[in-house]
């Protein structure tokens, strides 16, 4: 065993010195070009193990292309302009000084072309070094362009470079969540983040009319993951960020303005989301909506019709659409007709199972809050609520009960449904329509809120307990549902177990020292072990 031992320890040495050893022959090749042009053909070298199997060797050759390019476009010795060919560069009437600009401009652009394809590399290690070192690229072409124009007239970004990474990142095959986590840091800076908005708008539109607008969830999922990781500044002021600076005419750069950072957040959005998409990406959008996407919009209104058509779907979709909505109708002046009809019918059993039924009662409550809402409608909800109370889970009535009783403080023509004459001696039919989509023609006024009656004797305590308070006369104070929307089942049997002991125990007064006696050997007289 111990040669073996000896053969591996080795082995692993020889390893990291092969490492170190290529690393240091890298570097000596980078400072060699840069010393020398006569060491120009060097450059093969790098991009070849640029190429290599090893993740180490890759990497290293990652970080000396960072270096060595970063220098040259800092000393402007790469050919600015249009580009010859390279059999063109060596045949024509050029200079030297062009020939070798022209030659290290063709390497340039080989180790971009290099680095976008480990984008989509195996290794996670070999991604992130090639994203980093394209982001440098960016910000050296940036500051030294590589256009040949007047640039007191023109604004200089690298935009090409930029939507090369956007469309490497937005992969159809591979999901790249990780990548575009690593790539939020660069969303930090204002310019960049610009120009992603327009570049991910412009790859959405040629990807999904070439799928001629077919569900693609990889593509879709990469693409909501790298939005959703867009967020736009709230005041003019905070553009500040910038990885390029344009000097005096800065100011005036659109770029700087955050009308059009809005303007362009808005149109990405909206590109993306005219497209069909599948049903889990409704939800995830739904979710954030109202929080991170219409308050950088520059016109929040013209999510209507996405949030209407969303409102239509049913279940959970419709559910989360009512957030969106309740900004519009709100902050914005949406006029929907049927808002409180179609909110109604989103009253099932399903509702109190929903994950995201918290939600939906906070905003249902805001809702109905008014009191300009017609009686009937109230009245509506407030018997539909308690005729699914019979069937709903414990945590979901202790949110219900206290809700209906809200709805008869705010509107006290309601309390017809509490205050019914005493039908005790005579069975009734309830002439409530529960299958009546229509809260207008489901006769709620005509019925009572006898289902709270039944709740009455209810299993659990707590359920019991909120029953009962219909019996007596409600106080004008409304209850506080918020401190319920979250409960869960075990969150109410804890709290029923943590109560404390009102009442004392009765136990019996003589210790029972042996089985079957104690206590005047009441059992003994009665009972016997054999």
């Amino acid at each position: 065993m111990a040669p073996a031992k000896k053969r591996n320890v080795s082995s692993a040495k020889t390893t990291e010195q092969s490492v170190k050893t290529a690393k240091i022959d890298l570097n000596t090749k980078v400072e060699s070009i840069l010393e020398s042009r006569k060491n120009a053909n060097d450059v093969f070298d790098i991009l070849e193990i640029l190429q290599s199997a090893k993740e180490k060797d890759v990497v290293n050759a990652v970080n000396a292309c960072s270096k060595l390019f970063c220098t040259l476009l800092e000393k402007k010795e790469l050919f600015l302009g249009k580009l010859p060919g390279e059999e063109e560069a060596l045949s024509g009437g050029y200079s030297a000084e062009e020939k070798y600009r022209m030659f290290m401009r063709h390497r340039y652009n080989s180790c971009v072309e290099m680095l976008l394809e480990h984008l989509s590399h195996e290794l996670h290690g070999v991604k992130e070094s090639a994203l980093c070192c394209l982001m440098k690229f960016a910000a050296g072409e940036g500051q030294h362009p590589l256009e040949d124009l007047d640039w007191s007239e023109h604004y200089s970004f690298p935009r090409e470079l930029i939507q090369a990474v956007v469309k490497r990142l937005l992969s159809k095959t591979t999901d790249n969540s990780l990548m575009i986590s690593r790539f939020q840091e660069f969303l930090e800076m204002e310019d960049v983040r610009y120009y992603v908005m327009s570049s991910i708008r412009e790859n959405v539109g040629k990807v999904m009319d070439k799928n001629k607008g077919a569900l693609d969830p990889i593509y879709q999922n990469n693409v909501f993951t790298l939005m959703s990781n867009i967020s736009v500044p709230s005041q003019e002021s905070e553009l500040t960020n910038f990885m390029v600076k344009q000097e005096a005419k800065h100011d005036d750069w659109k770029v700087a303005k955050l009308n059009e950072h809005k303007r362009v957040f808005e149109r990405m959005w909206l590109g993306f989301l005219k497209y069909k998409l599948p049903s889990n990406m409704y939800k995830k959008i739904l979710v954030i909506l109202h929080d991170c996407i219409l308050p950088h919009m520059s016109k929040p209104t013209l999510m209507i019709d996405f949030l209407t058509a969303a409102y239509e779907v049913g279940g959970a979709i419709s559910l989360l659409a009512l957030n969106g909505l309740f900004v519009l109708i709100h902050q914005h002046n949406l006029d929907y007709p049927d808002f409180y009809k179609k909110l109604y019918n989103l009253l099932e059993p399903s509702v109190f199972h929903v994950k995201y039924r918290a939600r939906f009662f906070h905003l249902a409550n805001l809702f109905l809050s008014s009191s300009h809402l017609p009686v009937y409608l109230v009245a509506a909800f407030a018997k539909r609520l308690a005729r699914l109370a019979l069937t709903a889970p414990p945590t979901a009535l202790v949110i219900v009960l206290p809700f209906i009783y809200n709805l008869i403080r705010r509107h006290p023509s309601c309390r017809v449904l509490i205050h019914k004459p005493s039908t005790e001696d005579e069975p009734l039919e309830d002439p409530y329509l529960m299958d009546e989509e229509d809260p207008a023609k489901c006769r709620a006024l005509e019925s009572s809120l006898w289902e709270i009656k039944t709740l009455q004797k209810h299993y659990h305590p707590d359920v019991a307990k909120a029953a009962m308070s219909i019996n007596t006369p409600l106080s004008e104070k409304e209850d506080d549902i918020s401190e319920v929307l979250e409960i869960t089942t075990y969150e109410l049997m804890e709290r029923d177990l943590k109560q404390s002991q009102t009442k004392s125990v009765p136990l019996e007064f003589e210790t029972a020292t042996q089985l079957l006696k104690g206590g005047a050997n009441v059992l003994g007289q009665h009972f016997c072990l054999d």
